[in-house]
């Protein structure tokens, strides 16, 4: 099967499984995994921060960075499509009693500060109290421009807010951009990193931030029931994953220009390639009916009720898979009613 859905889909290798197998265990929730422990020096000391907590997910992640920055009452200001605000069950109002504030997003993922500095409520009991601006990069695969975080930040410190990324592709914007992912960083006060989508981890986010928010976040993991114990064997993928897989995600890219170059010439309405995605324009009925041909040619996608197929490229899908994929779309598009 060659599977588009997402670069979540991935397998480990061969070689991150000897890893796993070989890891050097202990138990996380007393800190004694010495795999997690390094893992979470690792990250911090590289990318900037003081401290780090290893996580089962990014979900998990985000949820402990916004109980960690904001208490019952607070709210935080979101792009209205934002993945912590729109995809992640509304863990924030639900377990924090924090109220989100969604704003439009520009295409390009920012959000105005224009908006930002509308949207801040006044110090009165009417309002919950305005805490914290959460960001996303990569958005939709595009990176965010490289001078808006700066920006946010010089706002937030301006209004005492915190300034909280969710980084789960954070270094495919680095891999796309050719700078360093510690100065993608460098603006916010906490960051979230996910192994499991293009790094091709099986499982585990970390949250990066100062050693007062992260020994909180520790707190929090526990209490949403995220202690774990022997959890290096997972912090084992996550290491041999910036080891070896975050270079490569250039392929990625370039393969997922390759397939949109491609397509756009076989006819298909092409919406935009960004990074390791590409979107393309089609109906409902026209998604429904490409995902039954595909599926009879072991390619998954996944369909919904927009206008818009996204098709995700990644560590388990090589040039060789490439082209079958696009002589498959090739195939169907002289059949695929407008």
């Amino acid at each position: 099967m060659i599977d588009l859905r997402s670069d979540t889909v991935t397998q480990p290798t061969v070689a991150m499984r000897a890893a796993m197998a070989d890891a050097e265990l202990g138990d996380d929730v007393y800190g004694e995994d010495p795999s997690v422990n390094r893992l979470q020096a690792r990250l911090a000391e590289q990318l900037g921060f003081d401290a780090g907590l290893f996580v089962p997910s990014g979900t998990q992640s985000n949820l402990l960075a916004l109980l960690s920055h904001c208490q019952r009452g607070d709210e935080y200001l979101v792009g209205a499509d934002a993945h912590t605000y729109k995809y992640e069950g509304g863990g924030a109002a639900v377990l924090g009693s924090i109220q989100p504030q969604p704003l439009a997003q520009d295409s390009d993922g920012t959000i105005a500060l224009e908006r930002l500095r509308a949207a801040l409520k006044p110090v009165d009991p009417h309002f919950a109290r305005s805490r914290l601006v959460c960001l996303e990069n990569t958005w939709h695969g595009r990176p965010l421009p490289r001078d808006y975080a700066p920006k946010v930040r010089a706002f937030c410190d301006q209004h005492g807010l915190g300034l909280h990324l969710d980084g789960a592709r954070l270094f495919n914007a680095a891999v796309s951009q050719q700078i360093n992912p510690a100065e993608l960083c460098r603006p916010y006060h906490s960051v979230s990193l996910c192994f499991s989508k293009g790094l091709g981890a099986p499982v585990g986010s970390v949250l990066l931030g100062s050693t007062e928010l992260i020994e909180q976040a520790r707190r929090w993991r526990k209490v949403c029931g995220g202690g774990w114990r022997q959890a290096g064997m997972l912090a084992a993928a996550c290491s041999f994953a910036l080891d070896h897989h975050v270079e490569r995600l250039s392929e990625d890219h370039r393969r997922a220009a390759t397939m949109a170059a491609a397509l756009s010439d076989a006819g298909y309405e092409l919406l935009g390639q960004h990074s390791n995605m590409l979107f393309l324009n089609l109906s409902p009925t026209q998604q429904t009916h490409l995902k039954a041909r595909l599926a009879e040619q072991q390619i998954i996608i996944s369909t919904g009720y927009l206008p818009t197929l996204r098709l995700v490229l990644h560590l388990d899908i090589d040039d060789s898979k490439l082209e079958r994929v696009i002589e498959a779309f090739k195939r169907i598009r002289p059949n695929l009613a407008d």
